[in-house]
């Protein structure tokens, strides 16, 4: 019987995925570090609701590039 799982490409898979979370993590906090105000009060005390579409889309288009670097 086949091996339905390649152990090699399941390793590439998970290595792969904790280094996108961790630039993720580190492009982020960049990104929090960067902005005047404290963002997380903004958006959870202030509801500060255009704060927190921008920063959605920035999360996004972080992944978006993350995504297609790794990729290659």
């Amino acid at each position: 019987m086949e091996n339905l799982i390649n152990i090699q490409s399941l390793m590439s898979a998970i290595i792969f995925s904790l280094l996108g979370c961790a630039v993720f993590a580190v492009a982020f906090k960049v990104i929090d570090l960067l902005t005047p105000n404290d963002m997380w009060n903004e958006i959870l005390e202030e509801h500060n609701n255009a704060l927190a579409i921008v920063i959605g889309s920035v999360a996004i288009g972080i992944a978006i590039i993350i995504s297609a670097s790794i990729r290659g």
